[in-house]
C-alpha cells in the first residue's frame, strides 16, 4: 500500500508563498511533495549562491587564480550545475570555457596547449565544461587520438596537474555521475524538447551503445589519478537538484575564502 504524504505546518507555510505556489502549479499532475522539495532547494541554493559570491570576492580582493573543471557522461548535467553556480556572480570576472573539437593547428600543438592559453589571470575562475580530460575517456572511446597519444596524455596530465598547483592556481576537478537508465530518459527527453535538441550531438547518440567501454576508460582515469594526481570529487547526479548543491558545497569547502556560514 502507497504511504500517503501528510503536510505539516511548516510544509503549509513554505508551498503558502509565491515559489511553493510556483511549484505547485507549474507541473501537472500537480505533486505537493516535489513542490515542497524544489523549494527547499530553491532556499538552499540562493545560501549557495550568496557564499559563492564571497568566495568570488575574496578570490578578487586576494588576486586568486581558481580552475573548476566538470566532467561526466553526456547528460550528466555539467552545463546545468555550472549555470546555477555562475548565474549570480560577477561576471567580469569568470569565464566558462567548452571548447569545440581542435582545429588543424591544434592538432598539431601539445595536447594541453589550448587548455593552458584558457587558465585565469588574477582575480578570475574559470570553470571548464569538460576538461583536458577528454582525453581520457571520450577521445580513445570514440576513435579521436590514437593509442599513443592516450597513453602519452595519461602519463603526463599528473605531472600537468602539479605543476598546475605549484604555480598557484587552485584546480576543483568534479565528476558528475549518472545511471546508464538516467541518461537514456534525459537524451529522451532532450530528443523531444525543440529548445534542447541542439545539444545532441552524434557523440551522444552512440553514448548508451558504448557505455561500458566509458565505464572502462573512466575507471582507468580514477586509478591513474591516484598515482599522484590532484583528487575527484564524485558527484551522484541522477538527481539535478542534489548534484547542483553538492557540487557547490564542495568548490566552497575546496577554496580557503573567509566563509561567514557552515555549508
Amino acid at each position: 500500500m502507497e504511504e500517503k504524504f501528510i503536510l505539516n505546518q511548516k510544509d503549509v507555510n513554505l508551498l503558502n508563498t509565491y515559489k511553493g505556489l510556483k511549484a505547485i502549479l507549474c507541473k501537472e499532475p500537480y505533486n505537493l511533495e516535489k513542490a515542497i522539495r524544489f523549494v527547499d532547494y530553491e532556499k538552499k541554493l540562493k545560501k549557495l549562491q550568496v557564499e559563492l559570491i564571497r568566495l568570488q570576492s575574496w578570490a578578487i580582493d586576494e588576486g586568486e587564480r581558481i580552475i573548476v573543471i566538470f566532467e561526466g557522461r553526456d547528460a550528466a548535467g555539467k552545463g546545468g550545475a555550472i549555470r546555477r553556480i555562475t548565474e549570480r556572480m560577477n561576471p567580469r570576472h569568470l569565464r566558462i570555457v567548452a571548447l569545440p573539437k581542435p582545429s588543424e593547428d591544434e592538432k598539431t600543438q601539445w595536447y594541453f596547449q589550448r587548455y593552458v592559453i584558457q587558465f585565469p589571470k588574477a582575480g578570475e575562475i574559470v570553470f571548464f565544461d569538460r576538461s583536458w580530460y577528454n582525453r581520457a575517456v571520450v577521445e580513445p572511446v570514440n576513435g579521436f587520438c590514437t593509442p599513443a597519444q592516450y597513453e602519452i596524455f595519461m602519463d603526463q596530465v599528473n605531472d600537468f596537474e602539479r605543476m598546475i598547483a605549484a604555480s598557484g592556481i587552485r584546480l576543483v576537478k568534479i565528476y558528475m555521475s549518472i545511471s546508464k537508465k538516467e541518461q537514456a530518459k534525459r537524451f529522451e527527453d532532450i530528443k523531444d524538447n525543440p529548445l534542447k535538441q541542439w545539444k545532441m550531438t552524434d557523440v551522444d547518440g552512440k553514448a548508451q551503445e558504448l557505455w561500458d567501454i566509458y565505464t572502462a576508460y573512466k575507471s582507468k582515469m580514477f586509478e591513474n589519478t591516484k598515482q599522484g594526481g590532484m583528487p575527484w570529487r564524485i558527484i551522484r547526479a541522477n538527481k539535478k537538484t542534489y548534484a547542483r548543491v553538492a557540487a557547490i558545497k564542495h568548490i566552497l569547502k575546496s577554496i580557503p575564502y573567509d566563509r561567514k556560514k557552515e555549508i
